[in-house]
């Protein structure tokens, strides 16, 4: 016996209104309260420089900085997004409704204006990346160490940037990057990179 099809219906899910500060930009959005920040930023502000890795929080590639917006008095109670500080968070572990009345940093928010920063100029002259889609994630743990410490030590850098996996480069020249973009924010006269030579013709030990 045939009987008549049921629509299947799903209740429409629901919203929150969310205002926070992006890369200095304020934003005010309603947004599926169900989402991650790293969803918000994605799919609803069009950033996808922060990447979508393992969603579990092992990968390291959506990471951003979330700092708070603290009430100014010069400014009457405003709030204020601090230049450095807040935490190196990875934006698929936070829900959306936790950034209320924060400022988040993303890879878009490195540079200012024509001007690239000291990290992404040095990751370019050291080949500091391959394939690039853990580069986003390795750049604003980066920027968050140097903000704090712009002579870290190499040791300091590899324990800053262990949470982030890099499956191309070996880690060496992104060190030597971060590195050098530290020498840059010191003022300091950079070193130039050493890359591997490649020999015209080599055939990398083959006989014809």
């Amino acid at each position: 016996m045939d009987l008549p099809l049921v629509p299947l219906t799903a209740p429409p899910r629901e919203k929150l209104r969310l205002a926070f500060t992006v890369n200095g930009e304020a934003r005010d959005l309603v947004v599926e309260s169900y989402k991650t920040l790293l969803e918000v930023l994605r799919e609803d502000l069009g950033l996808t420089g922060t990447k979508h890795g393992c969603e579990l929080g092992e990968c390291g590639a959506c990471a951003v900085i979330l700092t708070e917006e603290p009430a100014s008095p010069a400014t009457g109670g405003a709030p204020q997004a601090r230049s450095i500080g807040g935490d190196l968070v990875l934006s698929c572990l936070v829900a959306a409704v936790e950034c209320q009345g924060r400022n988040a940093t993303t890879v878009e928010g490195l540079r200012q204006g024509p001007d690239l920063h000291p990290l992404q100029q040095a990751f370019a002259d050291h080949g500091a990346a391959q394939c690039g889609y853990c580069t986003p994630g390795m750049l604003v743990a980066a920027k968050w160490l140097l903000d704090r410490d712009p002579a870290a030590r190499r040791e300091e850098i590899a324990e800053a940037l262990s949470g982030q996996i890099c499956r191309c480069t070996g880690y060496l020249q992104i060190f030597d990057a971060v590195e050098a973009a530290g020498r840059a924010m010191r003022g300091e006269a950079a070193q130039a990179p050493i890359l591997p030579s490649v020999e015209r013709g080599a055939t990398n030990g083959r006989r014809d």
